[in-house]
């Protein structure tokens, strides 16, 4: 029976092979897992991550349940856990201690293949990225999470590449961490990073401006302009005000370099956006700071459907590895969804993945039951044949 499922694990043309085929290529030159002392490692970093990425597709609600699912189901035994299998304590180890270092090269690999496969929206306005901060709510034992007495929060810092709808960047702190801090860190020179009023820091925007990095932040209110020159706003639209000069005060906060600020209101709110995109329309400003919204929307979406922040461990390098293969699972639906189906990612498709691998599992358990079969016809034949020549011999 064990060569029948070895052999089924190497032949069968499944759905989640189909879904984790582009990591192949790249997990062969990624470095591999190192064994802790003299002990033999019980599982590569292809099975690690094929775990993980089981874990996140298939909505597990905790580690039990993945482990039990591992345990119980043939479908994931013979083509997601390792081959001897998967015990608590393996999983645990290896969560918390191993792996960060390749999945982050996972990552990095699938958001170059993404550049490449996926169509860019807005080309017109350049490359964005928008910048955004999102809590992951922890227990009190970690201890690395401090945010406020009596609460833990850990917090992951994403860059989302506006342009095809992925998530370009990651960094995880603590929920008391600054998030400005990693303004440029999300960003590469060259693309327009798009930033919350949080973000503002006109030193900042100075920095930005000196590294090649361009930026669309949305400024408070009352921030203070030193005006030196006021371009021409169309009648009837959205736009109060286009003007170019030093944001705050001399010899107090005042910017070195000049900003363009782009005033205008939708919906009575009024908005106040600083940028350094000269080569733009004022309305462009303003739909480039709409386009912001997009990380919320991917927040929302990932949380919701494929249940990143069920933790599955407490450790730091738990909680990394657990967010990296979160978005490698959405990296990896969004190249599926476009070679499949030619359309972006949609809660439709993945239900239909699920219940397409769930589908892979009887249609592999057919193929047991015929192998079996024409098995034990085989044997029974030969038993038959034996018995003849016996039988010519007497």
């Amino acid at each position: 029976m064990k060569e029948i499922l070895d052999s089924l694990r190497r032949n069968l043309n499944s759905n989640f092979r189909l879904f984790i085929f582009p990591t192949n290529e790249k997990i062969q030159s990624i470095s591999p897992l190192k064994s802790h002392g003299r002990k033999s490692l019980k599982m590569t970093f292809e099975d690690m991550s094929k775990v993980l990425i089981y874990y996140h597709l298939q909505e597990f609600s905790s580690g039990a349940e993945l482990l039990q699912n591992l345990e119980e189901d043939e479908f994931a035994k013979m083509l997601v856990g390792p081959k001897g299998g998967l015990k608590k304590s393996t999983f645990h180890d290896y969560l918390n201690e191993r792996g960060l270092e390749q999945f982050q090269q996972l990552f990095e690999g699938l958001v170059e293949d993404c550049e490449s496969k996926l169509p860019a929206e807005f080309e017109h306005l350049g490359e964005l990225v928008s910048v955004d901060g999102s809590f992951i709510d922890s227990v009190l034992s970690m201890q690395w999470a401090d945010y406020r007495d009596g609460s833990k929060k850990a917090k992951a810092h994403l860059g989302y590449n506006v342009n095809r709808g992925i998530p370009q960047k990651v960094f995880l702190t603590d929920g008391k961490a600054d998030e400005r801090q990693f303004g440029d860190k999300l960003v590469s020179p060259g693309q327009t990073g798009i930033y919350d009023r949080y973000y503002q820091c006109h030193r900042n925007f100075d920095e930005w401006q000196s590294q090649g990095i361009h930026f669309v932040c949305r400024l408070k209110i009352k921030t203070r302009v030193e005006i030196s020159k006021v371009n021409d706003v169309p009648q009837g639209g959205i736009i109060i005000s286009d003007v170019v000069g030093l944001l705050g005060c001399k010899n107090v906060n005042q910017t070195e370099k000049q900003v363009r600020v782009v005033t205008y209101q939708v919906d009575d709110v009024t908005y106040k956006v600083a940028t350094d995109r000269f080569d733009l329309s004022a309305e462009d400003v303003a739909k480039i700071y709409k386009l912001r919204w997009s990380v919320e929307s991917f927040f929302k979406w990932w949380k919701q459907h494929l249940g990143v922040y069920h933790l599955i461990s407490r450790s730091r390098n738990g909680l990394k590895v657990q967010v990296l293969a979160g978005l490698i699972t959405y990296l990896l639906l969004k190249i599926y969804c476009r070679e499949q189906f030619d359309e972006d990612v949609s809660i439709k498709r993945v239900r239909s993945l699920r219940a397409a691998i769930k589908n892979d599992l009887v249609e592999s358990m057919v193929e047991v039951k015929n192998f079996l079969r024409k098995r034990r016809n085989k044997m029974k034949s030969k038993k038959k044949r034996m018995k003849l020549k016996s039988f010519a011999k007497t």
